[in-house]
Parts: structure tokens; sequence; C-alpha cells
């Protein structure tokens, strides 16, 4: 044994003892697995990257992103040690939550997904929008323009990120990048007052006094002068001078290094499980595009409409009726529909959220790239969430599908879930409580589209008509996200087959394509989403009968907050072999 030990390193003999003085001290005891549990997600929560405080924007190198990808490999390894037998129900899907969550993160540094921080509608300079906050106080303002002055730096590291990916080849296809001038433009301005970020320095509030408020306005002046238009500035002459020019001309993530692999990956992602392949999903997709479509039709025959399906399409899409005459009417029309909706909520949910959410127009600056609509939750516990409703171009905001957008991006869609899981209660880490997985959250706001119908809030056929094109809408994502990412198709393609099978406007069936081919992955998440409640709904219904209570499945639903399908799919069962 001696002769053994002189020939390991001093080092490693203290090691080797350590470990075996370790085992001897723990032998005969129980190793607690809720605590064990309890210290990893504690070391999580308390990992920090950087001072918050003083990096009010985030710091953002590949240096740092290794070093979190290591932190969440060193977590995994020690969740395998934990006991699951030894946990309550809720402690295990805390568990498999972290697991999935950690893994995406080695997955984000494996894939160097860092080195793309754009899309065609969000990315590192557009996100500064949200930074635009009132100011509530002196100590509001001070942090604001912290914020302002962080600018800069924030947008160098990106733009060095954005070279390191262009020589990589892992950059954005140069298509989406038609109109993209209106996501800096706006904020090149001559006069500083003009600036969307000088907004909040415009009603500074009464508490605050005359030199406060002096001091607040002369910073905010040289802020603005200073760091932020300049840096929109740098941002507009990189992206037209530098990156748009040599960026891919190719539109499929897999025409990148490791471009099919990543987005095996994505898939396995956006769906929560690694059940299924890109040819999967596409075939899933061409057979509810078919589903969908006969449903459409049948409509089309009740409404008497004489033309082909088509033309009831062009119908949709030209005939005046169908539109609002100013952004204000727009608005109008989805705040009647979300309190139509309010009135519903408990018929068919045991449980509702304290937060309160408003309606109010996406701002100027984002809106010719973003969406209809789309919910942004609580900036603070001050604040409510709000229901974003694009009043840009009010030709292409047809009002047919308002109460489906309504319902996806309200309630009892975005806000009503986002809600519930921000206000679960203490048995629940607070990781699963800012946890958001497309699959649970976008596969639930669709099935609540669906769930329109039990709750009355189509009012006509053409609503009828526009909650299918909803559907329609998200299987034909199945159908071109796999097209555009593992099939080789071109943007004509989809475009084409979008328009051919939705009554989206041209303009949101362009911005949206755009989205897809800069986002592998994502678009898939809501239909797959949708099918697996609406399967366990189903499932539900067949082995219950007429004891199948619509509330009580909701509450099953939701009352754990976000999960991953399986865990959902792990719940029902539990409760139907409960309820025998």
């Amino acid at each position: 044994m001696r002769g053994i030990f002189n020939k390991i390193p001093f080092k490693l003999c203290v090691g080797l003892l350590l470990v075996f003085w370790q085992f001897s001290c723990s032998k005969g005891k129980k190793v607690d697995a809720s605590q064990q549990l309890k210290d990893i997600i504690a070391s999580d929560e308390n990992f920090k990257l950087y001072d918050f405080e003083e990096y009010p924007l985030g710091l953002y190198d590949s240096i740092l992103e290794r070093k979190e990808a290591d932190f969440a490999k060193e977590l995994l390894a020690r969740l395998d040690s934990v006991a699951k037998k030894d946990l309550t129900e809720t402690e295990n899907i805390s568990l498999a939550l972290l697991r999935f969550t950690l893994q995406n993160r080695v997955d984000e540094f494996t894939y160097q997904m860092y080195l793309n921080p754009i899309q065609s509608d969000q990315g590192f300079h557009l996100n500064l929008n949200y930074r635009i906050k009132p100011i509530l106080d002196y100590a509001d303002a001070k942090k604001y323009l912290k914020t302002l002055n962080a600018i800069p730096m924030f947008t160098e590291q990106h733009l060095v990120l954005l070279k390191a990916g262009l020589k990589k080849g892992l950059s954005q296809p140069k298509i989406i990048f038609e109109g993209y001038e209106s996501t800096y433009d706006e904020h090149i301005v001559d006069n500083y007052t003009e600036s969307n970020f000088y907004s909040p320095f415009e009603n500074l509030p009464d508490a605050l006094s005359q030199d406060q408020k002096d001091s607040v306005l002369t910073a905010a002046k040289k802020a603005i002068e200073e760091k932020v238009v300049p840096s929109f500035k740098k941002i507009k002459k990189f992206f037209e001078e530098e990156y748009i020019p040599n960026t891919r001309e190719s539109i499929g993530v897999s025409e990148t290094p490791n471009g099919s692999e990543f987005y095996q990956n994505r898939i396995n992602y956006y769906t929560t499980t690694d059940e299924y392949t890109a040819e999967d999903i596409h075939n899933i997709g061409l057979k509810e595009v078919a589903r969908i479509r006969a449903e459409m039709e049948k409509i089309i025959v009740e409404l008497g409409f004489k033309g082909t399906f088509a033309e009831f399409l062009t119908f949709l899409r030209t005939d005046p009726q169908f539109y609002a005459k100013t952004g204000t009417d727009l608005l109008k029309d989805a705040r009647d529909i979300a309190k139509r909706i309010d009135a519903e909520l408990p018929k068919y949910f045991i449980t509702l959220p304290r937060k309160p959410y408003g309606v109010k127009k996406v701002p100027d600056a984002i809106a010719p790239k973003y969406t209809g609509g789309r919910y942004s939750g609580p900036s603070s516990d001050t604040q409510p969430g709000y229901y974003l409703v694009n009043t840009y171009k009010l030709n292409s905001r047809p009002l047919y599908v308002l109460p489906s957008l309504t319902a996806h991006e309200a309630v009892p869609g975005h806000h009503l879930q986002g809600a519930l899981n921000a206000e679960l209660g203490d048995s629940i880490p607070k990781f699963r409580k800012n946890l958001y997985l497309s699959a649970y959250g976008e596969g639930w706001a669709l099935y609540t589209e669906f769930l329109g119908n039990d709750m009355g809030i189509y009012t006509t056929p053409y609503e009828e008509f526009g909650k299918l094109t909803y559907e329609m809408w998200r299987a034909c994502r199945l159908v071109v996200d796999t097209g555009i990412h593992a099939k080789g198709w071109t943007k004509q393609q989809v475009l084409d087959y979008m328009l051919t099978n939705t009554a989206l406007s041209e303009h949101e069936v362009n911005t949206e394509t755009d989205r897809y081919i800069a986002w592998p992955g994502q678009a898939i998440s809501y239909k797959m989403g949708e099918l697996k409640i609406r399967e366990l709904r189903q499932k539900c219904e067949k082995a219950l009968g007429a004891k199948f209570d619509i509330r009580k499945f909701h509450e099953i639903i939701l009352e754990q907050g976000t999960v991953t399908l399986p865990i959902l799919e792990q719940r029902i069962n539990a409760f139907l072999e409960s309820s025998k």
C-alpha cells in the first residue's frame, strides 16, 4: 500500500484521504434530498456573472458566456446525485425544470447563440425600447440616467459579438433586413427632446425639488446627446456598411455551421421533448392545415360567398368593413373584447390572478417590424401587464382576428397564465416564477383561442373564420418553419404558402416570415403545445364523461406554473388515476 501512495502526488493523496473521511462520517446518515435540491437552486439563483447595479444593461462577451455554461454543467452534475424518489411532486417538477433550463444554457454556449443577438423584430438594440419607463421618484430618475449612460458600452459589446458571428457564418440572412433601418433611425434625432428616450423626463413627478429637476434635465440632455444618439449612429453605420452587405444569402439555419444539429436542438427545446424530428413536425403541420382548411370552407359556404377560397381571402384583406379607421378605434375594440372576456373568466377558472392588465398601442419605434399584438409582462410590482396592440398600418390589422388576438395575448391567455405563474406560493422557487417555456406558454395561449368558442367571444361568422385563420397560421408555422430550416424552402415559398392558406394581410405575412427565418424553431412551439393541451382535455373528457369539470382541468394545467409538456402529461395522468 505504501508503494502505491509513494507514486501518487501529495495533493492527490490528501484529496483521497478527505473523500474517505467524508464517506466514513456520512455513512449511516440519510442525505436530505429536499435540502440538496434547495441548495442547488439557491446556488443557481445566487450566481452572478456581474454586478447588476454597476452594469444596468448587463455585460456581454464570450468569456462570460463560457463561465455561465461551465457553472450550468457543475449544477447539472450536482442534480444527478439528488434522490428523486425522496422528493415531493412539486420538488421533482422543480428539479426537472432546473435541469431543462441548465441544459439549455449549455446548449446556447455550445452552438454560440450569443454571437447572433438579433432577430427581425427584436434584439439587443430593439430591447432598449423596453427600458423607456415612467420616472416615479428621484431614485428612478438616477437609475434611468445610469441606464442611458450605459448604452455605449452595451452597444460596443454586442457589435463585437456580431462581428465574430459574421466571421464564423453565424449571422442572420440578408433577406430579413428590408426596412431594418426603422429599428435605429427612429432614435437618431437632431433635437434631444425628440428622442423617445427623453419622454420619461417630460413629466417629472412633483416630489422632485426644483434643483433635482434641473440637475436631472441637464443630465438627460447630456446623456441623449453624447451617449444615446451617437450609439444609434454607430449601430446604423455597422449594419448598413459592415453587417448587411456581408451577411449570408441563404435563409435556412441548416446551411450554417452545425446548422442541422442546431435546428434539432431547437426543436427539442421549443417542444420541451426529444420526441420529434423536423419531418415529424412538417407532417403534423400538413395534417392540421388540411383539417382547418375544411372547417374554413364550411364557413364560406354558410356565408353564401360566391367565389373561390382565394377570392374570399382577398375579400377579407381588402373590404373596408373589416378594418378600423383610426388607431384609437382599434384600441377601443380591443378593450371592449378584453372586458367581455373578463366577465366570463369565473366560469372557467378556479384561481384568477390579482395582477391587472392594460391595453395600449405598440411603441412607434418598433411598430413597423412588430406583430399585430403581443403581451408585455409587468416591469415591477407596481406596474400592470400590458396587451400591446399594433396600430401601425391599419389596413393590415383586420378586426375579425381581434377576438382571437385578445384571448391569446391578454386573458385567458398570456396575462392570466403569466400573472398566475408570478403569484405561485412559497413552495415554488423563484426561478420557476420567472420561467417561460414557449411550448407551455404559447401552447396555452393558443388553446385559449379554442376555449373562446366555449366562452362565446366570437360573435360573427367572420370572427369564427378569424379564429380559424389564427389557428391555421400556427399550423402553417409547423410546415414553413421546418420548410425553411430543414427542407431548403425559399422566402417566396413561405409567403405563397401563408397567403394561400391564411387570411393574414400581406404585410403581416411578410413580417412573420422574417421572424421564422431569424428565430429557428420557436414558431413550432405554439401549435405543438396547443395540440398537447387539447389532447389532454379530450382524454379527460372521455375518461370522466359527465364528471368532467373544465375549471378543475384548467387548475391542473395552471397550478404548478410553467412546465414542460411531458410534466403536464404526467400531471393529467396522475389526476385521472386519482379520480378513479
